[in-house]
């Protein structure tokens, strides 16, 4: 059963841009992290940043704001850190981040099941920590860090891949679009719709796929072994 619904004091006030500066702040200010061999590397720097995030979250947040902390996660989990506020709610955070020098990246959030089933608890957050960042030297200096439940994301710079059950991706990291305070139950809806317009067309791209291969299958029978 669903927990009697109410509000994260993180995200129902402007703390979380102040965690989202602080965030952006203690990365700049972390010593130098990488080499000749990493720092043309996208995938070596985000592993890097989120290595350093997963060893100072609970001090960046601070113990009211995190008061149970966790960053021991399995590959394939929801999140990459996970935390628990002294009013009982419940974080997980998926750490993104995006080289803004790069043309064009298009990442991976969460399967639509997995967050409708995390969301039957209204006491639960699935947050993206998105941190954009560009190259100067040996260093990765922090332009920007977004914060946010995946409910103050915009349905206009989101799209869903034909993975499984439908994965929820941003559709190009370079147009992040925010509206703060965003009602999760209407943001919800607004996902079933799209599901609802999604599916038929996966359904007629596989009808096509299906006569294609009946068709190939017609041919072959007609040869000759």
């Amino acid at each position: 059963m669903a927990a009697k619904r109410f509000r994260s004091t993180l995200f129902s006030t402007p703390k979380y841009r102040q965690t989202e500066r602080d965030i952006r702040d203690f990365l700049n200010a972390h010593d130098e992290f990488l080499s000749g061999s990493t720092v043309n590397s996208p995938r070596a720097v985000g592993d890097a940043i989120q290595e350093i995030l997963a060893n100072n979250f609970q001090v960046i947040l601070g113990e009211l704001a995190c008061a149970k902390y966790s960053a021991q996660f399995a590959r394939r989990a929801m999140a990459d850190l996970a935390f628990e506020d002294a009013d009982g709610f419940y974080y997980v955070v998926d750490v993104k981040t995006h080289r803004l020098s790069t043309k064009f990246s298009m990442p991976n959030l969460t399967s639509v099941d997995r967050l409708a089933r995390f969301y039957e608890d209204d006491t639960n957050y699935f947050v993206i920590l998105l941190v954009a960042y560009d190259i100067q030297g040996l260093r990765a200096v922090v332009d920007e860090v977004r914060f946010v439940p995946i409910e103050f994301l915009v349905w206009d710079c989101l799209t869903i891949g034909a993975l499984g059950w439908g994965q929820i991706q941003i559709a190009n990291a370079n147009r992040v679009e925010i509206n703060p305070g965003y009602s999760r139950q209407r943001w919800m809806i607004e996902m079933c719709d799209n599901l609802m317009e999604f599916y038929p067309r996966e359904i007629a791209k596989i009808d096509k796929r299906i006569e294609r291969f009946r068709k190939l299958k017609d041919d072959w029978l007609k040869r000759s072994d």
